[in-house]
C-alpha cells in the first residue's frame, strides 16, 4: 500500500487537518511503515502496533506542544514520534543519525524525558503538574483555560511497578486537570503477573464495551467520598457518564476511574478524550488495546514480536531471521543444568522471563521459578526470603534494571549475608536500544557490599562455570554479567577450568611479556584478537580476569613487580569498574599502579547504534586496543593514563555525562 496521509504529516497541527473519517485510513499507514522498518532495523514491534489509535487521538485531541504527555517506558512511542515530525527519520530506526527506539528530548521538543524504564510516567507527570501550578500555567477551567494540561500514558504492566503506585498515591491529591491513561493490552512483555493484572483481566470480562445507561446517584453512591466524588461526576460530558467503574481500584487512589472502553476506536476515543480533557480533577481513562493490533502475526505471538530481531513476512506469518547463538540461551541452558542438579536452586526474573531466558526453566520447574512482573525490588527482596529458609535463589535481570533494586540488595541481601545470585543480562552496551538500557555500572554499585562476588563471563563454557561457582558460594551475594551479543567460538575446542575464588586465566604466556591485558567478559574476546594485529610487534600475555572482586592480587603483584605494563579491558564503566577494582586492590597493598591503563566506557552517553559502532565509539574494538597497547608500549611517550588513552580512542564532538 502506497503511503498517502503519512508523508504529509509534520507536526500535530497537520493531524488535526485530517477528518475523523480519514484517521483509520491513517493509522493502517502508520501501522505499515513501522511493521516495514522494524522488520529491516529490529525494534518494538508489537507495543507500538497496539498504541496507534490512541496516539493518534490524544495528538488530535491534546496540544503536546503545550500540553504535556508523559510516556512510560516509552517503546510504545514510534506512533508518536511519527506523529510530531520525524516520519523522515524511521528509515535510520535506533540508529545514531535516525530515530531512538525510546523518547529522547534531543531529537523533538515534544518527547519530555528520555525513558526507558517502567514507572515513571505518573510520578514524572505529578512533578510536572505541580510545577505548572507553581508557575502560573496549569489549566483550569475557569481562572487558566489556556493553561497546559497533563497526561500520563502507563501500560497495565506498568502500573503495578511501585513507582507507579508512589505516583498514583500522590496524584490523588492533585486539585487540578490530570489524567492517566491505562493502556490495557492484557500483556507486559510477556503475560502480566499479580493480583492487580488479575482485577485488569476481570473489568475487562465484566465491563469492556457495556452499553447500558447508568443513573448518575446509583453510581455515585457506590463511589469514596459520594459528596465530593457527585460534583466532579456532573461535570462530565453523557459518553463518560455512561462508562464510570462502579468497582474501579483507583477509587482508592482519588482518582476517577473512565472505562475500559475500545481503544481501537478512534471515534469513540475522541469523544471520550474531548468529553474529559477538561475535567479538573485527578482522573483515570481506562482503554482497552490489542497488542500487535492489525498483523495476525503480532497479535498472536505478541511476546515474540514484543521487540523482534529483523524478520521476513511470509503472507499471515513471520519468520525472524536467524543468528548466533546468544548469551541469553546459553544462560537458558545453563540455568536449566544447575536446577536438575540441586533442588535447592530457585530462580526469579522480573517481567523478562524471554529477554532473560528464564522461560525455560519456568516451563521446565514451574514450582520453584517465578515471573514477578515490573518489580525488580520485590523479586530480589522475594530472593532474599528464599535464601533465608535456605534455598539457593538465582536472579535473573537485566544489567540496565539492577539499579532499581540496589536498596534491597544492599538492606535485604547484602547486610543479612545471605547469598543471592543475580545473572546480569544485556551487560556493556546493548546496541539499538541505547543509553536507556546500557548495563555500564553494575560493578559500581556491587562492588561496595562486603563478601559480593563479581564475575563476568567471555563465552559460553566460562558462564557455565560461573553458575556452578555461584550454586556454591554461600557467603554473600554474587553476579555474573554477560553481554546482549553471540557467544564467541575462539575457545569452544580448550578445557574450560572451574571458577576459583579470586583467580584470573592465563589464555597467552610468555615468560617475558611486553606487557599484560587483563580484560574482564567478553572484552577477552577482543582483546585476543587486538593480539592477533599485534604479531610480531609485541609479546602480550592476555587474562581472561573473571573476578572483579575479588580481583587476582597475586598476579597483579607478579606483574607490577617485574614492572609489566598492564592494561584492564571491560565495557563498563571506567569509573568504579574493573580497571579501578585493580588499581584499589594496588592501592591496598602498596602496589605501585604507575603502569596500569584502564580501558572501560567512557564518562559520556552514548546513543543507540549498533552494538559494534558503540564498543567502537567508546575505545573499546580490538583495533582501539591494539592502538592503546602501542601507545603504552611507545619508549618516545610518558605512561599513558586514563585521560590520555581516552583521548586516543573517543571520537571528538561527544556530549558529557
Amino acid at each position: 500500500m502506497e503511503l498517502t496521509l503519512l508523508p504529509a504529516i509534520s507536526n500535530p497541527a497537520d493531524l488535526k487537518a485530517l477528518s475523523v473519517d480519514q484517521l483509520p485510513e491513517l493509522a493502517k499507514e502508520i501501522r505499515q511503515a513501522i511493521c516495514e522498518q522494524v522488520s529491516k532495523s529490529g525494534g518494538h514491534l508489537a507495543p507500538n502496533l497496539g498504541v496507534v489509535d490512541l496516539t493518534i487521538a490524544l495528538h488530535y485531541v491534546f496540544d503536546f506542544g503545550h500540553d504535556r504527555l508523559l510516556f512510560d517506558v516509552g517503546h510504545q512511542c514510534y506512533p508518536h514520534k511519527l506523529l510530531t515530525g520525524r516520519y523522515s527519520m524511521l528509515p535510520r530506526l535506533r540508529q545514531r543519525d535516525g530515530m531512538a527506539g525510546f523518547p529522547d528530548p534531543r531529537e523533538s521538543d515534544y518527547d519530555l524525558f528520555a525513558v526507558g524504564h517502567a514507572g515513571t510516567s505518573i510520578s514524572t507527570a505529578v512533578g510536572m503538574a505541580r510545577g505548572d501550578l507553581l508557575s502560573g500555567e496549569a489549566f483550569d477551567p475557569k481562572e487558566n483555560p489556556r493553561g497546559r494540561r497533563v497526561a500520563a500514558l502507563v501500560g497495565d504492566a506498568s502500573i503495578v511497578n511501585g513507582l507507579a503506585m508512589e505516583g498514583l498515591n500522590n496524584a490523588g491529591t492533585l486539585n487540578r486537570q490530570f489524567l492517566v491513561v491505562l493502556n490495557d493490552n492484557g500483556m507486559s512483555i510477556a503475560k502480566p503477573q499479580g493480583a492487580i493484572a488479575a482485577y485488569l483481566d476481570r473489568v475487562r470480562v465484566s465491563q469492556t464495551f457495556r452499553k447500558a445507561k447508568r443513573a448518575a446517584r446509583d453510581v455515585v453512591s457506590q463511589l469514596p467520598g459520594a459528596s465530593f466524588v457527585e460534583e466532579m461526576y456532573h461535570r462530565l460530558g453523557e459518553i463518560a457518564k455512561d462508562t464510570v467503574s462502579e468497582d474501579a481500584w483507583f477509587e482508592k487512589f482519588g482518582l476517577l476511574t473512565v472505562g475500559p472502553i475500545d481503544g481501537h476506536d478512534l471515534r469513540t476515543l475522541i469523544d471520550m478524550l474531548l468529553a474529559v480533557k477538561d475535567f479538573d480533577r485527578p482522573m483515570v481513562l481506562h482503554v482497552h488495546t490489542i497488542k500487535g493490533k492489525g498483523y495476525e502475526f503480532a497479535e498472536g505471538d505478541a511476546t515474540t514480536f514484543h521487540s523482534p530481531k529483523p524478520f521476513k513476512v511470509e503472507g499471515c506469518r513471520a519468520v525472524l531471521k536467524s543468528g548466533g547463538r546468544s548469551f541469553t540461551s546459553a544462560f537458558a541452558d545453563a540455568l536449566e543444568e544447575v536446577m536438575e542438579r540441586d533442588e535447592k536452586v530457585v530462580a526469579c526474573t522480573a517481567a523478562m522471563p524471554d529477554g532473560t531466558g528464564v522461560k525455560k526453566v519456568i516451563d521446565r520447574f514451574p514450582n520453584r521459578t517465578w515471573d514477578t512482573g515490573i518489580c525488580e525490588s520485590h523479586a530480589m527482596t522475594m530472593m532474599a526470603g528464599l535464601a533465608k529458609t535456605g534455598f539457593k535463589p538465582f536472579l535473573a535481570v537485566y544489567s540496565t534494571f539492577l539499579q532499581r533494586a540496589f536498596d534491597q540488595a544492599f538492606q535485604e541481601v547484602s547486610l543479612q549475608g545471605l547469598a543471592v545470585r543475580l545473572c546480569l543480562d544485556r551487560a556493556g552496551v546493548v546496541g539499538g536500544d541505547g543509553a536507556v538500557h546500557h548495563g555500564f555500572c553494575d560493578i559500581s554499585i556491587l562492588r561496595i557490599f562486603p563478601n559480593a562476588v563479581l564475575m563476568a563471563a567471555m563465552d559460553e563454557p566460562s558462564l557455565r562455570a560461573a553458575l556452578e561457582f555461584m550454586r556454591q558460594y554461600d557467603e554473600g551475594l554474587s553476579a555474573v554479567r554477560y553481554p546482549r551479543d553471540s557467544v564467541s567460538e575462539m575457545f569452544a575446542d580448550a578445557e574450560c577450568p572451574p571458577f576459583e575464588l579470586g583467580r584470573a586465566r592465563a589464555l597467552t604466556t610468555h615468560e617475558l611479556p611486553d606487557a599484560a591485558i587483563l580484560a574482564y567478559g567478553t572484552m577477552t574476546i577482543s582483546a585476543m584478537e587486538a593480539v592477533k594485529q599485534l604479531a610480531g610487534e609485541y609479546k602480550i600475555n592476555v587474562y581472561d580476569a573473571r573476578f572483579a572482586k575479588p580481583v587476582d592480587l597475586a598476579l597483579v603483584r607478579s606483574l607490577v613487580e617485574r614492572s609489566v605494563p598492564i592494561i584492564t579491558v571491560e565495557d563498563h564503566g571506567v569509573e568504579g569498574g574493573f580497571g579501578s577494582c585493580v588499581i584499589d586492590a594496588c592501592n591496598e597493598h602498596g602496589l605501585d599502579t604507575r603502569l596500569i591503563t584502564r580501558m572501560g566506557i567512557p564518562c559520556r552517553w552514548i546513543y543507540q547504534g549498533s552494538r559494534a559502532g558503540q564498543l567502537e565509539e567508546a575505545g573499546l574494538d580490538p583495533a582501539s586496543i591494539a592502538r592503546t597497547v602501542r601507545a603504552v608500549l611507545d619508549r618516545d611517550q610518558t605512561v599513558p593514563t586514563v585521560a590520555t588513552v581516552r583521548a586516543a580512542t573517543e571520537k571528538p564532538g561527544s556530549p558529557v555525562r
